[in-house]
């Protein structure tokens, strides 16, 4: 059974050991994770505010304007969106892969290209695109729904690290399997690092940046927990998951 106190602790000597490192992994994840499409839709609402101010003539002198703004905006999202997916899962997998291989004793930063080295890229693309539009489907429902199914994939990016060849409705299926049970206390960890952010909000944003690889660290040593505590119940087994039985993790 695992506690927030530990797998945090975990965390805090790997970062001592390779901090720098796991930053700019952290950093790359952020971005690759960040949601464009919402980013855009502030821009717009921000300039529809913002326009509101003229009277109807200058409005509509400018209407034509507006529109090639806002077609502007939605191309540069859709374009945000596409790189999103064809880019950004793999380095996300990637770096999943090295906050994995760090709390295992190996710093290596060229796993983020990991998924377009093994040939398995298109699975891998499959794999996160399904689980988002999944998470997608069940948060039109209601938001709760959304929220539980949104932690009940939360381990598909892992498992993909672990063998990228799973398929992806075994990854699915397995992360469902892992997070049976522990949704609830993986909420509370992640509200346990709200202080953490309050205080990197507060130097103009950036500090977030700095809060994040602790962040990333101990979500892999959470992994660590559940996928031992996975493979001992028989959910899945060492061959399935591509790592050699040995070490205090597994």
């Amino acid at each position: 059974m695992w506690t927030r106190e530990q797998i945090k602790e975990r965390a805090k000597r790997i970062l001592k050991l390779n901090y720098w490192k796991a930053f700019l992994v952290s950093l790359v994840i952020s971005v690759v994770t960040a949601d464009s499409y919402g980013k855009a839709e502030k821009n717009v609402n921000k300039f529809t505010d913002d326009y509101a101010i003229f009277d109807n003539t200058i409005f509509e002198g400018l209407v034509n304007w507006t529109g090639k703004l806002l077609v502007f905006l939605a191309s540069i999202a859709i374009i945000l969106l596409i790189l999103r997916v064809v880019v950004g899962y793999m380095l996300e997998v990637g770096g999943r892969k090295f906050f994995i291989k760090a709390a295992e004793g190996e710093t290596n930063m060229g796993y983020l290209g990991y998924c377009f080295k093994e040939g398995s890229y298109f699975g891998v693309l499959v794999t996160m695109l399904l689980r988002s539009i999944y998470t997608f489907l069940w948060t039109l429902l209601l938001v709760i729904p959304g929220i539980v199914k949104t932690y009940a994939y939360s381990m598909v990016p892992y498992i993909l690290a672990d063998n990228p060849s799973i398929g992806a409705e075994r990854a699915i299926q397995l992360s469902n399997k892992m997070t049976d049970g522990e949704k609830w206390d993986m909420f509370v960890l992640d509200l346990s690092f709200i202080g953490w952010y309050i205080v990197g909000a507060l130097a103009l944003g950036i500090g977030v940046l700095f809060v994040n690889p602790y962040v990333d660290a101990t979500k892999a040593e959470l992994y660590l927990d559940l996928r031992k505590k996975a493979i001992e119940n028989g959910s899945t087994s060492y061959k399935e998951l591509n790592i050699v039985s040995c070490g205090n993790n597994i």
